[in-house]
């Protein structure tokens, strides 16, 4: 008679070692300490053998079916279903498994200087992929297990991280393939298989009415002095938050007026220099007074720690604006936008002091060949007419 789920669970073991079967060879050994073991009797080259397929209830009795039949197929080819078995546990063994893989990966990223920030979003994507296959051999994750993974993280609407899941694992693939040690990279397969959402720009306001209202607003911030601070900047000097929430005092020269980030945290990974208007130098010397620790920005319950990534949105929300209206990194759309209006300016400066052309690492160190002064001349006429924005009906 076939065993069912309820009698394995139920079935009580005795002095000696109990076997009940369920058909075709298969046997759940009931052992006097309470163990239940699954094994499947079977005869090969005229002689009986017994193979072990785990222990229930880890093992199921549907997946102790499913690996009879396994067996059974490998008989009807005229193989043992034990040495096959074992083979497989030495090519398991000897064969890199895709968490080893990433984990080089990352190791390879960390030695290019990648940014913290970068770092950890990659390992964090990355967990969702070892969490399903991790100790899989590369060589045996299948696109569709791929799929199983970027589908979860779509279930729960982020589109945006499986779309990058995808690419991470893929840069995976392709380190092991570079390496000597898969031969495909299966997220090719996957090109068109993710749920395409049109990208959201960032809120930023580009009226110069508008701009002035936020300006005010942002002044008479009644939260943490160094949060104002913070916000002030980022509408003179419009860096990406990031480059702002992790600056420290040694990358700035207040005589010389000169603020030189580190290519670490840069996103185009080229140290970038920015000239600092006289406005800016008011405020960091006032921050310079108030700050702790070689951190511009240090966490308050952790000054050690910069502010948090949602420390300046939160802001912006107490001031009355709500994510569809202002956001920290949309300052960059906004000094774009009017920069590019006023038409005093070369568009390859207004470009260059965004950072979004990367420069000669050699030429980098010199003002030359980066529209240095033309960008000195223009920050000083930004902060000059952020200025003038603030004072009401100007605009």
């Amino acid at each position: 008679m076939p065993l069912t789920d309820a009698r394995c669970r139920s079935a009580q073991p005795g002095p000696r070692l109990k076997k009940l079967t369920d058909g075709g060879g298969l046997q759940l050994w009931l052992q006097p300490t309470g163990g239940r073991l699954w094994r499947l009797a079977y005869r090969f080259d005229g002689k009986q053998k017994l193979l072990a397929l785990g222990v229930y209830p880890t093992v199921p009795l549907a997946r102790a079916r499913q690996a009879r039949e396994d067996a059974r197929h490998l008989l009807a080819e005229g193989l043992d279903p034990a040495l096959e078995k074992k083979r497989q546990a030495q090519i398991q063994a000897s064969s890199p498994t895709f968490r080893g893989i990433a984990d080089e990966y990352v190791a390879k990223l960390r030695r290019e200087k990648r940014s913290e920030a970068t770092m950890a979003k990659v390992e964090w994507l990355l967990g969702f992929a070892k969490a399903e296959f991790g100790d899989e051999p590369i060589g045996q994750v299948s696109a569709p297990a791929i799929l199983n993974v970027l589908r979860s993280l779509e279930a729960r609407e982020k589109y945006e991280s499986a779309r990058r899941l995808r690419s991470t694992i893929g840069s995976v693939f392709r380190y092991a393939i570079a390496t000597a040690r898969a031969e495909i990279d299966p997220t090719y397969a996957l090109r068109g298989a993710l749920t395409q959402v049109k990208a959201t720009p960032r809120a930023a306001i580009t009226d110069a009415k508008q701009l002035g209202a936020l300006l005010r607003a942002i002044d008479a911030f009644d939260g943490q002095p160094g949060t104002r601070i913070a916000l002030q900047l980022l509408a003179l000097l419009f860096p990406r938050p990031g480059e702002l929430r992790l600056a420290e005092w040694t990358e700035f020269d207040l005589e010389r007026a000169v603020w030189s980030i580190p290519a670490s945290r840069m996103k185009m990974r080229r140290p970038h220099r920015t000239p600092l208007p006289r406005q800016a130098v008011e405020l960091l010397g006032a921050l310079r007074l108030i700050s702790r620790g070689n951190l511009l920005f240090p966490g308050v319950r952790a000054p050690s720690r910069p502010i948090s990534d949602g420390t300046l949105n939160a802001a912006l929300r107490r001031l009355g604006y709500a994510k569809d209206e202002a956001t920290g990194h949309g300052f960059r759309a906004t000094a774009s936008s009017l920069l590019n209006e006023s038409g005093k300016w070369h568009p390859d400066a207004i470009e260059r002091q965004l950072a979004h052309i990367e420069g000669n690492s050699v030429r980098a160190a010199y003002a030359r060949g980066e529209h240095w002064d033309e960008r000195v001349a223009m920050m000083q006429w930004w902060a000059d007419h952020l200025d003038g924005l603030r004072i009401p009906d100007s605009g």
